[in-house]
This record gives C-alpha cells, structure tokens and sequence, in this order.
C-alpha cells in the first residue's frame, strides 16, 4: 500500500475543503463536512481535514503512479480556486 501525507497552510482551508469535495462529487463519490471529508477516487481514499490554518490530505493507493496522480488532481484543482494565494504544497509519501 502506498501513502501520501500532504498539507498546505492557508486561512481558507475549510473553505477550500468544501470547493474541493463539492466539485469532486460531480465525478467519485465524497462525504464531507466542514472540516472533514472522505473523496473515494478511483486510485484511492483520501481523506482531507480543514483547521484554522492548514488543509491536509492523506491518500493511500495500491500503486505508487495512484499516488501521484491523486496529488496531481488535488494540485490542479486546488490552485485554481486559490488562485489569490501563493499556496505551498508539503508532501510526505510511504509505503507498507
């Protein structure tokens, strides 16, 4: 199983939480909150949680090229809706 462990500071991140998983939902199925959200896309869960000050992300897959393209969907779509900010992407990737 491979894993990635990502987060970004900003001070929109619940906002950005629900941007993502509202606009995600038209395509994989997504529960979420505020604060919290399961997106079960076709490489993988991810789960994304939202506090004052950082989004986080943590996605697992059976195949390494899952977690990059998982990364790559959250980058792409994420920097489109905060295109007012400079966002700094911090991710940590494993394996079992």
């Amino acid at each position: 199983m491979f894993k990635t462990t990502g987060s970004v500071q900003t001070g929109q991140a619940s906002k950005y939480l629900q941007q993502l998983c509202k606009h995600f939902a038209h395509k994989v199925e997504v529960d979420f909150t505020p604060h919290e959200a399961l997106v079960s896309f076709p490489m993988g869960p991810c789960i994304i949680l939202a506090d004052d000050v950082t989004l986080r992300f943590q996605g697992q897959s059976e195949k390494a090229e899952g977690i990059e393209a998982m990364k790559g969907v959250i980058v792409s779509h994420l920097d489109k809706f905060a295109w007012r900010e400079q966002i700094e992407y911090v991710w940590e990737d494993s394996s079992d």
